[in-house]
């Protein structure tokens, strides 16, 4: 009889689900935070970011790419203990305009490179790229090394134009050219607001050679599909514009679109969207 339950024992443990090392997992986010302007009223940043740093907080991002953050919105998120960012403003490579940046637990990774680009033609200098009409866009990367697993990887951050066809499209053609250049065959990480739907050319074109989180999640994808409201509470989040890719070194154990608000006011006009990944 004794030996029947110590068999009984070792098969309950055997069929039991596999313990998840956090220790091994990045939760790693892609956030647009919304530039601060006073028209934006109740939903201006000195009225969000308490909410913004609570969220980051609560879900314990280890990473954010972050779009449309200024310097004093990015100071702001430092304020959270442990967190730092790399990424230069869009208007003139180091503080002035909006920021792609990515911000990070330092206790837990170490930068070892990073640097920025501009989505244009000439992608060394700041400028208009292509047909966009309102805004220089910057796209900003960073090689880190975890202390936990002491693996290597490289994350990039952009926001693609909202109003230029033929920018969005080329950008996405240069992101590959960039990353391939500059990470070659590394792991890698691609956060950003891309202002397209998965059905565009530039999303197609991107998910040629990286996976798509909310496709490749081991866990069916949770939240809304869409990730923009304009700060409508009762928004019909049918547009999925906002994404985390990564390359085939990774897996992706769960992916969210987080709907936490406040008061019947979500905390951007972008909602987070998160994935759990950790090296295969």
């Amino acid at each position: 009889m004794k030996y029947l339950i110590i068999i009984f024992a070792f098969l309950s443990l055997a069929f039991l689900p596999a313990k998840k090392d956090k220790k091994k997992e990045i939760i790693v986010a892609s956030y647009n935070l919304r530039m601060d302007t006073p028209r934006d009223s109740l939903n201006a940043w000195p009225n969000r970011k308490e909410n913004v740093k609570a969220l980051i907080q609560y879900h314990e991002f280890d990473i954010i790419g972050t779009q449309e953050g200024f310097k004093h919105q990015l100071d702001g998120l430092l304020e959270m203990p442990g967190f730092a960012y790399i990424g230069g403003g869009r208007d003139d490579g180091k503080d002035a305009g909006e920021h792609s940046a990515i911000v990070y637990k330092t206790g837990r990774f170490q930068v070892l490179d990073s640097g920025d680009f501009w989505l244009r033609e000439n992608p060394e200098e700041p400028g208009l790229g292509w047909d966009a009409t309102c805004c220089n866009r910057i796209a900003s990367w960073a090689k880190f090394r975890d202390k936990n697993t002491k693996k290597q990887f490289y994350v990039f951050n952009a926001h693609f134009d909202h109003q230029g066809v033929v920018a969005r499209r080329e950008s996405a053609t240069l992101m590959e050219q960039k990353i391939k250049e500059i990470a070659k065959d590394a792991p890698v990480i691609l956060t950003g607001d891309f202002n397209s739907s998965p059905d565009s050319e530039q999303i197609k074109s991107l998910s040629s050679f990286l996976n798509d989180a909310y496709t490749v999640t081991e866990t069916p994808p949770y939240g809304p599909v869409g990730t923009f409201s304009s700060f409508r509470f009762t928004a019909p989040f049918d547009s999925r514009i906002d994404y985390v890719f990564v390359s085939n070194h990774f897996k992706v154990r769960k992916y969210a679109a987080l709907t936490d608000f406040k008061e019947q006011r979500y905390p951007s006009d972008h909602l987070p969207v998160v994935a759990t990944v950790s090296f295969k």
